[in-house]
């Protein structure tokens, strides 16, 4: 389906860039929603999954805070309270660095590395359903695109 069914567009798009820009916060959309009914049953949210997921990359090694706010995908999210969330369902632990009294490190915990690992199967379910609609070569050229935009 195109974006324009997708959406009931009537009028035509003044140009591929708006058609193209319309298309890409549609498609993050449909991508976002997709995800969020994938961690529903986890108890995540998309934000605390990006949160576990950069730790896991740093494991075993602690991140701080704002190093977690750095590499988050929604920078509109404040990281201090997705730990603080985390930490209650204790998939991670907050310390105080030691280096640095003012700052705080996180690292995951062995429950958060393991509901990783569930949702590893599931994400990776996904990127099955996918793989008929776009093969590797196109998914790289996309990515490669998208890249492109953002510079």
């Amino acid at each position: 389906m195109s974006i324009e069914a997708d959406i009931k567009q009537t009028i035509p798009f003044k140009s591929p860039y708006h058609r193209v820009m319309v298309n890409l916060i549609y498609t993050s959309n449909w991508v976002a929603d997709s995800q969020t009914r994938m961690l529903k049953p986890f108890g995540l949210t998309l934000q605390q999954y990006n949160v576990l997921r950069i730790l896991r990359g740093q494991f075993p090694n602690p991140v701080k805070v704002s190093d977690i706010t750095e590499r988050m995908l929604d920078k509109m999210s404040n990281a201090s309270r997705l730990v603080d969330k985390l930490v209650a369902k204790k998939l991670v632990l907050r310390t105080e660095c030691p280096s640095d009294r003012r700052a705080v490190d996180v690292v995951i915990t062995d429950a958060g590395l393991a509901l990783l690992k569930r949702l590893d199967v599931y994400q990776g379910e996904w990127d099955t359903i996918h793989r008929d609609k776009l093969t590797e070569d196109e998914a790289v050229q996309l990515s490669h695109l998208l890249d492109r935009l953002r510079q």
